[in-house]
Order: C-alpha cells, then structure tokens, then sequence
C-alpha cells in the first residue's frame, strides 16, 4: 500500500488549500475501507481530522475543523481529497494521508488506529 499526498502550502489565515492523496494498493469500493487524514503541529502529538469510508463515502470530522474542512474520495482515482477553508494558524501541520483497509474496531481519529501512512504534505498558515 503506499499514499502520496500533495497540495500543501502557505495560506493566509482565512484562505482555503486543498490536499490530495492518492492511495494504491487498496479497493476503494470496499466497505470496510477507511481513509483518513492526520496531522502534527510542532511540538504537538499527532491528531486526526477527519476520514472516510471509502465504499459508501461516509465521512467524519474532528471537531477542531468541523464546519471548516470537506473529506471526499474519488473512487475513479483512488484519490482522497480534503477541502480546507477559514484556515487559522492553529492550523499549521505536517498532514498525512492514512489507510486502514478493514476498519474493524477503535477510533478512526486515532493516528494509531491506521495500518499505512505517506510521507507527508506541509500546511503553514500565517
């Protein structure tokens, strides 16, 4: 499985960016199939912001950007987009792109929870 992120940049605070991701590997019609977005501050723990379910494109968010960012897949693709808006500084992070082809149990916001992860794309909002 690998993912490769791309999209990120510098944004003024209030301005919007768009990540993507491209996952190879998994079978995005697949029900089970979770794709989820993780981030990291400096100086920060890892947090998740949102994920979907890749089969039926049932997302969820964190509340921290909840209102704010928009998950979506292509299943074309196998792409994972994420929309952000309204972005703060808080917002600054490194954000990955994480896989977990059978969802199972735990927490789909818990940066642990995922069996793949790419390297990586830079959010610096200022």
């Amino acid at each position: 499985v690998q993912l490769v992120e791309s999209g990120g940049g510098s944004v003024q605070a209030g301005g919007p960016l768009r990540l993507s991701c491209v996952v190879s590997g998994v079978t995005f019609s697949k029900s089970s199939n979770v794709v989820g977005w993780i981030r990291q501050a400096p100086g920060k723990e890892r947090e998740g912001v949102a994920a979907i379910y890749t089969g039926p494109g049932v997302p969820y968010y964190a509340e921290a950007v909840k209102g704010r960012f928009t998950i979506s897949r292509d299943n074309n693709k196998n792409a994972i987009y994420l929309e952000m808006s309204s972005l703060k500084p808080e917002d600054t992070a490194m954000h990955y792109c994480a896989s977990r082809p059978d969802s199972g149990t735990g927490s789909l916001f818990d940066p642990d929870w995922y069996d793949y992860r790419g390297q990586g794309t830079q959010v610096t909002v200022s």
